[in-house]
């Protein structure tokens, strides 16, 4: 379904995005680079609102959340589309799909998901994930919103590369309860080589977030690329500053998508955990 979207501007006979830090400024028939945001006469609209391609009843600890509501499930759900191009992405069919209709997956009304996610048994909310929940936006914003007045002790979790800008991430906030954000690297180089992205807003993101809801933290060691101690340290470091019990995922990389690179080495993922353990007291390792 295609809506008006927000966080933009008209500059003359283009329109400016400021959702994400690419500040897109987008020609008349042309998407932004996430995908899912079309400049038409004038006017940015999302064409994937609504249009769900994945949906599970996932463990909280998937997320992954460690120490969020432990032991519950929570129902999870993404669309297609994002703002970054990692070449190992796990859910690339659907994080690297164009479409120019925007009626891929199902349509589902903000109603019927906080219905559904309501009726379930034992569910404790509605994760955003599977592809990037900030380019999803407006869905993301009004499910949210919705759900809060419904039932305000239920959850929403947001799965991100935290990727976003300062403006619609405090708007979004106040109705978000935990998130998992990625920080790819500590390197600028990495984000701009291998994500399409730069390392300064998603720590902006993991600063601001931090102060208003519970934040987890996952880093994708990923064989030649930021698989060394020093970098591991740097990153504990950052995040021990901000506060100490933020929790870490180490997570072990296997090849994906474009990335053919061999798997993490295990004996290195184990040594980078108690790198981290300097400077945080919880670090959790992932796909050992």
């Amino acid at each position: 379904m295609k809506v008006q979207a927000m966080f933009y501007e008209r500059i003359k006979d283009k329109v400016h995005c400021f959702l994400c830090p690419h500040n897109c400024v987008i020609e008349n028939g042309h998407f932004g680079r996430c995908n899912v945001r079309k400049h038409e006469d004038g006017k940015l609209f999302t064409i994937n609102y609504g249009q769900i391609t994945s949906a599970a009843l996932d463990p909280i600890e998937k997320k992954p959340l460690s120490y969020f509501k432990p032991s519950t499930y929570i129902l999870s759900v993404g669309t297609f589309g994002c703002n970054f191009k990692c070449g190992f992405c796990q859910n690339h069919s659907i994080s690297q799909f164009v479409s120019e209709k925007g009626i891929e997956g199902d349509f589902i009304t903000k109603e019927e998901l906080v219905e559904t996610a309501l009726s379930i048994k034992n569910n404790i909310g509605i994760a955003f994930t599977y592809n990037e929940p900030s380019i999803w936006y407006e869905y993301v914003y009004d499910c949210a919103k919705l759900l809060k007045e419904r039932e305000p002790n239920a959850s929403i979790v947001l799965v991100t590369n935290g990727y976003i800008n300062e403006e619609p991430l405090k708007q979004l906030l106040p109705y978000t309860d935990a998130m998992n954000i990625d920080l790819k690297s500590f390197k600028n180089e990495y984000y701009k080589n291998i994500c399409g992205g730069s390392l300064k807003p998603v720590l902006k993101t993991i600063e601001t977030a931090a102060k208003h809801c519970h934040v987890e933290i996952t880093t994708l060691l990923v064989t030649g690329e930021n698989d060394n101690l020093d970098e591991v340290e740097q990153i504990a470091a950052y995040l021990g500053s901000i506060r100490k019990d933020i929790p870490l995922h180490l997570t072990r990389y296997f090849p994906r998508y474009k990335y053919k690179n061999p798997p993490t080495d295990i004996s290195f993922m184990k040594k980078a955990e108690e790198v981290a353990k300097k400077h945080l007291s919880r670090v959790v390792l992932g796909n050992v």
